[in-house]
């Protein structure tokens, strides 16, 4: 293994939230007079952490989203989670591999702390997800494309960035690892390869994931 630590995004690469999540954020902001489509959303949103739907339609329209607007989305998504939410095939046999090598993991997402512990119970892979392993962008002042993030969670693992992998399937995640001066594997199960440039690999099945790192 040539990393010391390998930096997982949540949303996408660890749980299939993708699609439930962007489903029901484009209808919510539809709901509020701000026409977007799925599509849309996975376009504008997908990676970020919610602040970046705010900024975007204040910038856009001069709105501002409800107070209530981010309790709102985090309940009716929690509430999908708990009915429908997966983890991502293959997954599971990526974190029993790097377990049994005893290479460091950790995750470090756009998504709040409670958001993430939802998705793990929901899924399981709160098993393999402890405190000291999980990095959410409210433990920072900027998400991503911002490095903060994933620096802080090297910082917090004691790992020198050079040294780190970032498993990410957004643009937005993997500029932040790029400026991070991370190495970056992008996973394109849902994005087109071409929107992820910067990526150092790209993989389509997270079962091949563990061959990537070896």
């Amino acid at each position: 293994m040539r990393y010391e630590l390998v930096i997982f995004d949540n949303d996408g690469v660890l749980v299939d939230s993708e699609p439930l999540s962007n489903t029901l954020l484009a209808g919510y902001l539809t709901e509020l007079g701000h026409p977007t489509s799925y599509e849309d959303s996975l376009r504008d949103y997908m990676g970020a952490a919610l602040h970046r739907v705010h900024d975007l339609v204040l910038e856009r329209t001069g709105e501002r989203l409800p107070d209530d607007f981010d309790d709102v989305f985090h309940g009716r998504v929690f509430a999908a989670f708990e009915r429908e939410l997966q983890p991502v095939p293959g997954v599971v046999e990526v974190l029993e591999k790097l377990s049994a090598d005893g290479v460091p993991y950790c995750v470090a997402s756009s998504g709040s702390h409670e958001r993430i512990r939802v998705g793990h119970r929901t899924t399981g892979l709160d098993r393999w997800f402890g405190d000291g392993r999980v990095f959410s962008s409210e433990d920072v002042g900027r998400g991503k494309p911002a490095p903060d993030l994933f620096l802080h969670a090297a910082e917090r693992m004691g790992v020198a960035p050079e040294k780190c992998v970032v498993i990410e399937d957004s643009p937005l995640g993997v500029r932040a690892a790029v400026a991070a001066g991370m190495d970056v594997y992008g996973f394109t199960a849902m994005t087109p390869a071409e929107r992820l440039t910067g990526a150092d690999e790209l993989f389509d099945d997270m079962r091949d994931l563990a061959g990537l790192l070896a």
